[in-house]
């Protein structure tokens, strides 16, 4: 399954996410950091989707109250609802 996701309060514009069952096959943020992006995209592959979402909620980029990692929980719980 294929999850888009438009991310709210950060520099990236669109979250894609593979998952295969409950296991992240792979992630392509568009958009914000790069070499973040990337960096935490290769880091969740071949994860369980609730321990992505355990690891990353809740992580706080300055004053935004949320961040690209935060985004990604996010777009992770909402894709899970599909599963």
């Amino acid at each position: 399954m294929t999850y888009t996701y438009k991310p709210k309060g950060v520099c990236s514009r669109e979250m894609l996410i593979e998952l295969d069952g409950d296991i992240i096959k792979s992630v392509k943020i568009v958009g914000g950091c790069a070499g973040n992006s990337i960096g935490v995209s290769k880091l969740v592959e071949g994860m369980n989707i609730d321990e992505a979402i355990k690891r990353m909620k809740g992580i706080q980029c300055g004053t935004r109250g949320t961040s690209c990692p935060d985004q990604l929980a996010r777009a992770l719980e909402e894709a899970k609802k599909n599963i």
